[in-house]
């Protein structure tokens, strides 16, 4: 039976940011895994490139059985609001799933004090630590690049969707390493500059 690889998606969220991983998972991983999307309400949820989204679950109605729990970066994760996501990033965390969290949603999860024993990367270090305030201690383990991937914990700045997707699909353990390396320099330097991946062999 596949396992759901859930992406939080609030009110404005950026569409891009989930485009590489979910596609990814959905080509590479259809075996074992299935794409499903998770908002606060099950209402329709539009991104800021205009895309509407009809959530497959609420946050009451998630799956207990789920491989990863991947938040979406947007506009929204600053509102009152987003902190009724913190339960289920706790049970991912919990149940050692994959967590991946990419621009204002990785600072978020320096907010809830996720970020503080791990290796991590966000937009901006002084943003996360005006906004996190005292819940965040985690300075001291801050990589500047733009994805950082320790064990099962991934996040990136909002101008990395493609480093984004790459480790989370070696968190999830997709395909080979090397692999994954194909599909992201494919993607990273074009077709003129890469050799073209075998798309039809994960193995």
């Amino acid at each position: 039976m596949k396992k759901p690889i859930l992406f939080f998606i609030l009110d404005q969220y950026a569409d891009w940011e989930a485009a590489y991983v979910s596609s990814w998972i959905a080509a590479f991983g259809q075996d074992r895994y299935a794409v499903k999307t998770v908002s606060l309400t099950k209402d329709s949820v539009r991104s800021i490139g205009g895309f509407t989204v009809l959530p497959d679950y609420d946050i009451h109605t998630t799956p207990a059985d789920y491989e990863g729990l991947i938040l979406v970066g947007g506009m929204s994760w600053r509102s009152e609001e987003a902190r009724r996501v913190k339960p289920l990033v706790q049970d991912a965390l919990r149940g050692g799933k994959v967590l991946g969290g990419i621009c204002d949603a990785s600072a978020f999860l320096g907010t809830i004090g996720v970020l503080n024993h791990v290796r991590h990367t966000c937009n901006d270090i002084g943003d996360l630590k005006r906004w996190a305030g005292d819940a965040y201690t985690g300075e001291d383990n801050y990589v500047m690049q733009h994805a950082v991937r320790d064990n099962n914990i991934v996040t990136a700045n909002g101008t990395a969707p493609l480093e984004f997707a790459k480790e989370v699909l070696t968190a999830l353990d997709i395909a080979p390493e090397n692999k994954i390396s194909e599909w992201y320099n494919f993607y990273k330097l074009g077709c003129y500059n890469a050799p073209m991946p075998n798309m039809q062999d994960a193995s």
